[in-house]
C-alpha cells in the first residue's frame, strides 16, 4: 500500500486535473472545499479514519449520477477503478465506495443516513458547500448548466418522495432552495457543521427574500 499522504496527494492531483474547468458548480474548487472541511471535521472526531474521510471527500463527485444518466453506480465504480490503480487495500475501497453511494440528497421524503462516521463527515462537508453564498452561486451555476429558468411562480416546489422523482426534476433554480437547500441545515450530522450552517442558512433566507422582492419589483414601486 502507498503511504497515506502519497495516496491522498495523488488522488487530489487526479481530481484537480479532471475537474479544473468544470462549469456546473461541481468543479475542483468545490471538491477542494469539501475535502478541507471534511479533514477539519475528522481532526475533531478521534474515531474517524482520516484516510477514508479524505479519499471519500476527494472522490465524492468523481462520476456524479447527475452527469451520468442517473447511474448511481458510476461514482463508486470510478472511485474503485482509481483506487485499485493505486494499489489501495480492498477494505479502504469498500468504505470509500459506501460514502459515494450514500452521500447524495435524494428528495425531501427520502432519508439519507450514512453507514460510517467518515461518511457523516463527508456528507456534512458537501452539504455545507451547498448552502450560504457559495451555495447560492453553485445553485445558479448548475441551473444555467442545465438551461433552467431562474424562477417561475407558476411552477410550485415539490416535496419529492422518491429518488426517482427527484432525479427527474427540471424545475426552475429558485425551486431548488425550497426542495433541498433550505432543508440541509436540519439534516447535518455533526454539531460543528450545524454551527457553520446557522449563518449560511440565514444568508440564503435573506437572499431569497430580496430576490422575490426584486422579482415583483417591490423595491422600485415608488420610482
Amino acid at each position: 500500500m502507498l503511504p497515506p499522504e502519497v495516496l491522498i496527494a495523488r488522488t487530489a492531483d487526479f481530481i484537480r486535473e479532471k475537474f479544473l474547468h468544470e462549469g456546473s458548480g461541481h468543479d475542483w474548487e468545490h471538491i477542494r472545499r469539501v475535502w478541507q472541511v471534511a479533514r477539519a471535521l475528522a481532526h475533531q472526531t478521534p474515531e474517524a479514519d482520516a484516510l477514508v474521510t479524505e479519499l471519500g471527500a476527494l472522490l465524492h463527485d468523481v462520476a456524479d449520477w447527475k452527469f451520468h444518466g442517473g447511474d448511481e453506480e458510476a461514482g463508486p465504480q470510478a472511485a474503485r477503478e482509481w483506487l485499485e490503480s493505486q494499489q489501495t487495500p480492498e477494505a479502504v475501497i469498500k468504505r470509500v465506495e459506501a460514502i459515494i453511494r450514500e452521500i447524495s440528497f435524494k428528495g425531501l421524503g427520502v432519508a439519507t443516513p450514512m453507514s460510517s462516521v467518515e461518511g457523516e463527515l463527508v456528507q456534512d462537508a458537501d452539504r455545507l458547500d451547498a448552502i450560504g453564498a457559495i451555495g447560492v452561486a453553485r445553485a445558479f451555476a448548475y441551473g444555467g448548466h442545465k438551461n433552467r429558468p431562474l424562477h417561475d411562480p407558476a411552477v410550485p416546489p415539490v416535496q419529492h418522495e422518491s429518488f426517482a422523482s427527484y432525479k427527474q426534476n427540471t424545475a426552475p433554480t429558485i425551486n431548488h432552495f425550497y426542495e433541498k437547500l433550505l432543508h440541509l441545515r436540519e439534516r447535518l450530522n455533526t454539531p460543528a457543521a450545524r454551527r457553520v450552517a446557522k449563518e449560511r442558512h440565514a444568508f440564503m433566507e435573506q437572499f431569497l427574500a430580496q430576490f422575490l422582492r426584486e422579482w415583483e419589483g417591490q423595491d422600485v414601486e415608488e420610482l
